[in-house]
């Protein structure tokens, strides 16, 4: 299966860099709006055959504009939702605070996943409910697939199941609103990356030195 795995569109809470992660969240800012409008377009070499959205209103907003170009339901699934903040909850992202979200979200990935976000779920817990959901979509027979999900959770999932990827690659690509993750594979077989946000992945370990550990949003 090749899976698309798209950040959503800009929020009000992306623009002042907070940790927003709680159900519902906000809606998208007009130059998200403008954004999910583009999608189409930027996805339009892509035989997508099942769309995914998380229960946050910003996926689904971002979503919309491409279940109406290609004649698709969204499918709304709460696995593929943002990584749960906890006590870290509307924090500055740039604050000693704000940074231990990330630190906690790359510890996961470099296997402490019993380690707990303050307040907050595991890494088990989140592996758990995103691979629940990328399981269902590879058992749907689907040949394309595109989640409308969040930064770090994308992050966080690409760099814990993908092959060729790891925690110093992931941790200096935070990903754009509406950036695009595409992988390659199945739940049984394991998962490549082919592109993050347009660039081809390069192998693990060739990612270069660790940039900002910090989501720009989540």
């Amino acid at each position: 299966m090749r899976l698309l795995l798209i950040r959503h569109g800009q929020t009000p809470s992306n623009v002042d860099f907070l940790l927003d992660t709680a159900v519902p969240g906000p809606g998208l800012t007009a130059l998200g709006e403008q954004q999910a409008a583009a999608l189409p377009a930027a996805l339009a070499d892509e035989d997508i055959e099942a769309l995914y959205a998380s229960t946050l209103v910003r996926t689904q907003l971002t979503a919309a504009p491409l279940a109406a170009a290609r004649g698709l339901d969204v499918l709304v699934r709460d696995g593929i939702r943002e990584l749960t903040a906890g006590d870290l909850e509307m924090l500055p992202g740039d604050t000693e605070q704000g940074a231990l979200y990330m630190k906690t979200v790359f510890a996961w990935v470099a296997g402490d996943t019993e380690l707990r976000m303050p307040g907050g779920e595991s890494g088990a817990e989140a592996l758990a409910r995103y691979d629940a959901v990328v399981a269902e979509a590879a058992g749907s027979g689907a040949g394309t697939v595109a989640m409308v999900s969040h930064g770090a959770a994308i992050r966080m999932w690409t760099a814990a199941r993908a092959d060729n990827v790891d925690v110093p690659f992931a941790a200096a690509r935070p990903l754009d609103n509406t950036g695009v993750v595409i992988l390659e594979g199945s739940p049984a077989d394991g998962w490549k990356a082919l592109s993050w946000a347009g660039a081809v992945v390069a192998p693990a370990g060739e990612g270069g030195p660790a940039g900002r550990p910090l989501d720009e949003t989540a």
